[in-house]
C-alpha cells in the first residue's frame, strides 16, 4: 500500500511542480486523504523534486549546456563577462543564494510548523491573489536579456518563499517576474532555470540525510515516486510553456483560491486536522 501511495504522490508531484499551484501543498494535502493518513514529509517532497528537476534539465538541455559553457569560458576570458549566457549563469548563482541561506536557517520550521494545513490554505489563497494581480498589471515587455542583478536577487527572494508549502516555487518567482514587467514565458523560463541548483541541492541533501532514517515510505518507495514524477513532469513542462504563450494565469488563480477555501472549510469543520 505504501508503494502505491508513493506512486500516487509522485504523479501529483510531476503534475503540479511546474504549475503555479504549489506541489508541496498538494502532497501535504493529499497525504491526509491517503489510507495512511499521514504527511509524506518535507524529505519525501524534496527527494521527489529531484525527478521533476531532472525533467527541467532534459527539457532545457541545450540552454543549460550553453549557459554553463559560456559561464566557464567567461571565467577563462574567452568570452566577455557580459555575454548573455555567461550573465545568465551568474544570475542563476546569485538568485540561488537566498533560498540556500533561508533554507538552512529555517530548516526545523520547514519540516514542522510550515507544514500546518492552516498555513498552507492561507498561502494558497494569498499568493493566488498576488499572481492574479501581477498577471493583470504587469507590463510583460521585458525579456530575459533585460534581467539585472537586483532583479535576479528579487527572483531569488521570491523563490525562497516556496519553503512554505502553498506558495509555489514557480508561482512565487513568476509573480515577482510579472510585477517587474517580464513576459510570462521569460519569467517562467528563468524560474525553471533558477530552481535547478536549489532543488538538486535540497533533494540530494535530504536523500543523504534520510537514507537510514525511519519514514512512512521506504527509500525504494521514494525513489519509485521520484522516477514517475520525472516522466510526468516532462509532459507538464511542454504543456505549460505552450500555455503561457497564449493564455493568462487566471485558471490557476481561481484553482488556488478555491482549493484554499475548501481546505479552510475542511479544517474549520474538523473533517481533517491541521
Amino acid at each position: 500500500m505504501h508503494l502505491l501511495e508513493a506512486l500516487i504522490l509522485g504523479i501529483v508531484q510531476g503534475l503540479t511542480e511546474f504549475l503555479p499551484i504549489s506541489s508541496s501543498a498538494h502532497l501535504r494535502i493529499l497525504g491526509t486523504f491517503l489510507p495512511s493518513g499521514e504527511d509524506p514529509g518535507a524529505a519525501f517532497t524534496a527527494i521527489t523534486q529531484i525527478g521533476t528537476e531532472a525533467a527541467v534539465v532534459v527539457f532545457f538541455w541545450r540552454d543549460i549546456v550553453r549557459i554553463v559553457s559560456q559561464w566557464f569560458r567567461s571565467l577563462a576570458g574567452k568570452v566577455p563577462r557580459n555575454d548573455p549566457d555567461a550573465r545568465m549563469g551568474w544570475l542563476i548563482i546569485i538568485g540561488s543564494i537566498p533560498i540556500v541561506v533561508l533554507g538552512l536557517l529555517f530548516q526545523d520550521q520547514i519540516e514542522t510548523v510550515f507544514r500546518s494545513l492552516w498555513l498552507v490554505a492561507i498561502m494558497l489563497i494569498v499568493f493566488g491573489i498576488l499572481l492574479g494581480i501581477a498577471d493583470h498589471v504587469g507590463a510583460k515587455r521585458r525579456k530575459l536579456d533585460d534581467l539585472t542583478v537586483p532583479h535576479g536577487i528579487a527572483f531569488g527572494l521570491a523563490q525562497s518563499l516556496s519553503l512554505v508549502p502553498g506558495v509555489s516555487r514557480s508561482g512565487g518567482t513568476i509573480t515577482i517576474g510579472l510585477f517587474l514587467g517580464y513576459e510570462r514565458a521569460a519569467a517562467a523560463r528563468y524560474a525553471f532555470l533558477l530552481a535547478i541548483p536549489a532543488v538538486f541541492g535540497s533533494g540530494f541533501y535530504q536523500l543523504f540525510k534520510s537514507w537510514d532514517e525511519p519514514s512512512i515510505f521506504s527509500m525504494g518507495d521514494t525513489l519509485a515516486a521520484t522516477g514517475i514524477a520525472f516522466v510526468v513532469a516532462l509532459g507538464v513542462i511542454a504543456f505549460f510553456m505552450n500555455w503561457i504563450s497564449k493564455h493568462s494565469f487566471l485558471p490557476f488563480v481561481i484553482y488556488r483560491i478555491l482549493l484554499g477555501v475548501v481546505l479552510l472549510i475542511l479544517l474549520g469543520t474538523g473533517v481533517i486536522a491541521a
